[in-house]
């Protein structure tokens, strides 16, 4: 399960999501005009010789200065959020963004590439078409993550940091679709983060704005984290990734003891005169496997 934490911008945050068991460190560009941050880049180049991820989201379109941002900082993932549709939902021309990622690919195949698809709020844009985009940009991605599209976003051209809850159901449908693994975001909270983990089964979970700090009327705080949120939201990861280790076990467990008994059975069939009896036994054992086989198909990314 990986645990993404954005709006990190300081080594001395970074070293604080590490200590609190983070996988991925995620940090902004902001500005194209300047895109050079020494201590940006010292904070990126802090999980370097570690397990722990580094993951840089650039808020600017240019390629040749994306080309030197990734030469610069060397993070282990370049992050895009573009919005993807216009303010209806409509698609925009998806060609540009693949050519830029298969060509990233070419020029820095140590770097992955994630890639937010939005996921409307449950009910607000049903015929989104979220599923299409994803694969559309299945083959030159290697993460997806769900964000929560709203049509007219925080940051105009991009989805996320809006702390406003994705529809769960259609980022369980981008989870079974898609071959490369899917972190959710969009609102997920130290409060809700084991649900919906337990509901969508990602390969990992994603925060920014509700583990940010808030003002007194309980706005988040832009770039300033509360290290306690953080704290609960790996925690109560973890708890779910917990579970659903024990539970896949288990299904696999018992997929093991019916594929074993269904060998036994059927290498104990007489040659000739096998009865109605025994061929029903076989069969009802072969349509248990068949339930066990699509329930352990839902704990793919786990």
């Amino acid at each position: 399960m990986i645990i993404q934490i954005y709006e990190i911008q300081t080594p001395q945050e970074a070293e604080k999501c590490i200590e609190l068991g983070v996988d991925h460190i995620g940090s902004v560009v902001l500005r194209f005009d300047e895109w050079r941050v020494p201590l940006l880049k010292e904070t990126v180049g802090l999980t370097e010789g570690t397990d722990v991820k580094s993951s840089l989201i650039p808020l600017f379109h240019y390629s040749e200065l994306i080309y030197r941002t990734l030469d610069y900082y060397r993070p282990n993932y370049i992050h895009f959020c573009d919005s993807l549709t216009d303010q209806n939902g409509r698609l925009t021309d998806l060609e540009k963004f693949i050519k830029l990622q298969t060509v990233l690919k070419e020029k820095f195949p140590e770097v992955g590439i994630i890639r937010s698809i939005p996921i409307p709020k449950k009910g607000v844009a049903p015929d989104l078409p979220f599923l299409e985009i994803a694969k559309a940009l299945q083959t030159s991605s290697d993460i997806f993550l769900t964000d929560t599209w709203l049509g007219k976003e925080p940051v105009e051209g991009y989805i996320g940091i809006t702390g406003e809850t994705a529809d769960w159901e259609m980022a369980q449908s981008l989870v079974r679709q898609s071959r490369i693994p899917v972190i959710l975001a969009g609102g997920l909270s130290p409060d809700n983060v084991y649900d919906s983990i337990m509901e969508v089964l990602p390969s990992g979970a994603d925060s920014c704005t509700q583990t940010n700090m808030v003002v007194d009327e309980g706005d988040p705080i832009r770039f300033q984290k509360d290290f306690h949120k953080v704290e609960k939201f790996v925690k109560e990861a973890r708890r779910a990734e917990g579970e659903l280790y024990e539970e896949k076990e288990k299904l696999t467990e018992k997929l093991e003891g019916l594929e074993a008994d269904l060998k036994d059975r059927e290498d104990a069939l007489p040659a000739h005169s096998v009865r109605p009896n025994q061929m029903m036994v076989i069969e009802a054992i072969e349509d248990e496997i068949q339930l066990v086989e699509k329930d352990l198909a839902r704990y793919r990314a786990v």
